[in-house]
């Protein structure tokens, strides 16, 4: 089997709340997605989608997933799809870095393997662990009344972990953290996810003040260090997100006790190839994950859904739905979320098939 064409389509996906706002003020109102199709000369296509969420949470953006397929696409035309350890080294040598321009193509390769095998990807990728995957909530950035009202209407529908958006005044986050672990039951999981936005001081200031809560801290600053520094000052969970990119920056974590948690974003990492052999390393060293992306609408839930059914329960910390959060639909057989859980398709492949009508003209067309 060979590949003999990649097209890209650009699709807008508003949200349903109107905005999702983060750390330092960072908004978007509508998300850019590019939607993936690398076909093979046995009539079998894989689908991916990349999502990046903006320009300013990492180095990534939209237009870049485009300019760079047209880069890397040419130079994988006639390569066996289903040797994803061929498609990942070869992407690696013509391409350096970029990873989430590579994770489409991969992701669109694992498709196709499953397709060819009739398997869906999570048993490719180690086979069913759970049945169902539980979900958490992104509590856009808000006022401390906002959010903590957001936290009761997703408690209704099912959720019961959450993470809140924070990171900027270091007073109105520490309010932020209080109002919604008040209105939350024991059980329920709070983390206050700052993405980066805080300073070392404002950092130390929060967790102080946060000392008596059951909250997990999420990615306090913008590097490696700082955030090693408030994990030492802080008894909190401690949850690393953006530093920890690749298999080196795990190992590093890892040797440093430098979190309890990760977030396994597919993209971030290059695909579901180095996905899985980070969620496979995170397992044997005892490290939850949450499972997830940038961003993206119903085949990159797809994707989460079948990484996270292949981990097993006590590591997977959380996962995402995204396909709920916006209001256009781009693939057919995407999970649902019932109850705050979801489930991969059982369908060969990632099982979804893409609403042509929806995406329109290709944008892109590499033969």
């Amino acid at each position: 089997m060979k590949i003999t064409a990649i097209k890209a389509w650009q699709v807008d996906l508003p949200l349903k709340e109107g905005r999702y706002s983060w750390s330092n003020g960072n908004f978007v109102d509508v998300f850019d997605t590019t939607v993936v199709a690398v076909e093979t000369d046995a009539g079998i296509t894989g689908y991916a989608e990349c999502c990046p969420l903006g320009s300013a949470y990492l180095p990534a953006y939209a237009l870049g997933v485009r300019s760079g397929l047209q880069e890397i696409g040419p130079k994988m035309l006639g390569m066996d799809p289903t040797n994803l350890g061929a498609i990942n080294r070869h992407m690696d040598a013509v391409l350096r870095g970029h990873n989430y321009i590579k994770a489409p193509i991969d992701i669109a390769c694992w498709d196709i393997l499953g397709k060819q095998t009739g398997l869906p990807v999570y048993t490719l990728l180690g086979g069913a662990a759970q049945e169902k995957v539980a979900l958490y909530r992104a509590i856009s950035q808000q006022s401390p009344e906002e959010m903590a009202a957001k936290i009761a209407g997703y408690r209704a529908e099912g959720y019961t972990k959450f993470q809140l958006k924070v990171g900027g005044n270091a007073d109105e986050d520490i309010a932020r953290i209080r109002a919604c672990r008040a209105i939350l039951t024991p059980s329920d999981i709070l983390v206050a996810d700052a993405n980066t936005g805080w300073t070392r001081a404002e950092a130390a200031r929060v967790v102080s003040a946060v000392a008596d809560l059951d909250v997990y801290i999420e990615q306090p600053c913008m590097s490696y260090e700082e955030c090693l520094s408030i994990r030492h000052r802080t008894p909190r969970p401690f949850i690393l997100d953006e530093v920890i990119d690749n298999v080196g920056s795990l190992v590093k974590g890892l040797a440093d006790d430098a979190m309890d948690v990760i977030n396994l974003k597919i993209s971030k990492v290059g695909g579901l190839t180095k996905a899985k052999l980070m969620r496979d390393l995170a397992v044997a060293s005892g490290i939850p994950m949450t499972i997830e992306d940038t961003w993206g609408g119903d085949i990159t839930t797809a994707a989460i859904a079948h990484l996270a059914r292949s981990t097993p329960e006590e590591f997977c910390f959380s996962a995402t739905d995204f396909n709920s959060y916006v209001t256009i639909s781009i693939a057919e057989g995407a999970p649902v979320r019932e109850h705050g859980f979801m489930t991969a398709p059982d369908a060969p492949g990632l099982g979804i098939t893409p609403r042509l009508d929806v995406l329109g003209t290709p944008a892109l067309h590499i033969a």
